[in-house]
């Protein structure tokens, strides 16, 4: 299994010993009436989660993998590299209270949409980025806010959009770890240089949930 970060053993330690003894989740239940879903897979998971979590309109925030064929993977096989899956989020909202729009927006300003090998420390086809689109009204939405990123960058965009596909959700230990396992998960986000990047990029370090 793959370490979040060489420089922090004892992440690897954590997750190797939780892991052992952990169940996995089955596929996501569809929201309740009146609420949306959107997949992104945006490198870390835990990082991602933190980039959501607590935003207008945001009802959930579940960590999983999706994109692949393995049904039901668990961390070690998505970690494997052979499951086709990426480690992502879905995220329930309230579409009367924001947008499809406005969360591609937040999912932009929180990842390097230029690297093509995965996000920033982590580098493995499992941390490539995506956005899974639902319907032609989100893909459209999606290549439009995609070409607007990559002219405001002057870069060519690595992240693609892919079609929706089955969702699984990680390991409980996994969700919420940026809360449940503060002092890992700061520890881990400074070293993987997540911040320092994206103040570069963006100009300013993302507002996340502590």
């Amino acid at each position: 299994m793959r370490s979040k970060s060489p420089f922090l053993p004892a992440v690897a330690v954590l997750l190797l010993t939780v892991s052992a003894s952990a169940s996995h989740a089955a596929a996501v239940a569809p929201p309740r009436a009146g609420l949306a879903t959107v997949n992104f897979a945006g490198g870390c998971f835990w990082s991602m989660e933190s980039a959501f979590e607590g935003k207008p309109g945001v009802k959930t925030v579940v960590s999983g993998y999706t994109g692949g064929t393995k049904v039901d993977p668990s961390y070690e096989q998505v970690s494997s590299g052979t499951t086709g899956h990426l480690e992502s989020i879905q995220v329930t909202y309230d579409p009367k209270v924001t947008s499809f729009a406005a969360l591609l927006d937040n999912f932009w300003h929180n990842i390097d949409p230029t690297q093509a090998d995965g996000q920033f420390y982590d580098r493995a086809a499992e941390y490539h980025t995506a956005i899974f689109v639902s319907n032609d009204a989100e893909r459209h939405t999606a290549e439009a806010s995609l070409k607007a990123m990559a002219a405001k960058l002057g870069k060519p965009v690595a992240t693609q959009i892919r079609p929706v596909a089955p969702f699984y959700a990680a390991e409980a230990y996994h969700q919420d770890f940026y809360r449940t396992n503060s002092a890992y998960y700061h520890a881990y986000r400074a070293a993987s240089g997540r911040d320092s990047r994206l103040k570069k990029l963006w100009g300013k370090a993302p507002e996340i949930a502590h």
